[in-house]
């Protein structure tokens, strides 16, 4: 009977895995067929396995600058939203006032506000800072970068927040004592503990700012500065679709997600495992 159970078990776990693959699998196999062969059937394996269209597919999107751009902003972004919200949240846990806990809860409900009900607004104050206070702010990766860190402050400081608080102020107590500032009993004692959650906070921001459309699509208008996911956007035009050329540049896009997630796969689990204990 244990048996049993077992294999329905690990039966039903195969088609949950099967069912959640089944879309890439349409992508993958659909960027090697033809306009016959695709709309002949999506589901069908191609005829042969030809990488004319992913080629194509990379010139039509200037990949290699797409991509780093997609690198520049990922990467600056979630440095920086790192190393502000993690000091950011050690001061706010460390300094236990009524203040401290107004900021806390003000992050906190910028969690809770939708991007789009920000986004027009959020445009005109860009664009009256472009204007009157002369900073690029539109049109540039840096703005772009900038907003990037004030959206993901929020869920950081968050995550943070919770996880600073099972650090025993002792340690810090103990390296004052001994002659440690501030500033290197953060750097030396305190950051080094948060490296599960600060495992989560890259994961969560890697694949928000690396697969966002919305943001840069308001925020960058010039070809040259266009990320990954601005750059697929060219196979859908206004009358037609390229959906050969275009699953070809979607697999494009997932490959390098794909190959952060094997490299920092232990990472992701002992996030996930001290998130669970704490």
């Amino acid at each position: 009977m244990k048996k049993t159970g077992k294999w329905v078990g690990e039966i039903l776990f195969l088609a949950v895995c099967a069912l959640y693959l089944f879309p890439i699998f349409i992508v993958f196999v659909n960027s090697f067929k033809n306009r016959a062969e695709l709309y002949e059937s999506m589901v069908a394996l191609p005829k042969k396995f030809d990488f004319k269209y992913y080629i194509q597919a990379m010139t039509k999107m200037n990949f290699l600058k797409a991509l780093s751009n997609s690198l520049i902003v990922t990467i600056i972004s979630i440095l920086i939203i790192v190393v502000l919200a993690s000091m950011t949240a050690w001061m706010l846990v460390r300094v236990d006032n009524k203040i401290s806990k107004v900021i806390f809860m003000v992050f906190v409900a910028t969690m809770l506000i939708p991007f789009q009900t920000l986004m027009m607004p959020l445009m005109q104050v860009m664009g009256w800072a472009r204007d009157t206070l002369h900073i690029p702010m539109l049109n540039t990766l840096g703005g772009l970068i900038y907003m990037n860190v004030g959206f993901g402050a929020g869920m950081a400081v968050f995550l943070y927040h919770g996880f600073v608080k099972s650090i025993p102020i002792a340690l810090e107590e103990a390296a004052t004592i001994d002659g440690c500032t501030k500033f290197g009993v953060f750097w030396r004692i305190v950051f080094p503990m948060l490296k599960p959650v600060t495992a989560t906070v890259i994961i969560l921001d890697v694949i928000w700012i690396w697969n966002d459309y919305l943001l840069p699509s308001m925020v960058i208008s010039d070809k040259a500065l266009r990320t990954i996911p601005l750059s697929t956007a060219s196979f859908f035009g206004q009358f037609t679709i390229q959906w050969n050329m275009a699953m070809a540049g979607l697999m494009l896009t997932i490959i390098p997600v794909i190959i952060f997630y094997l490299c920092a796969q232990k990472y992701i689990i002992k996030g996930v495992a001290a998130g669970a204990v704490k």
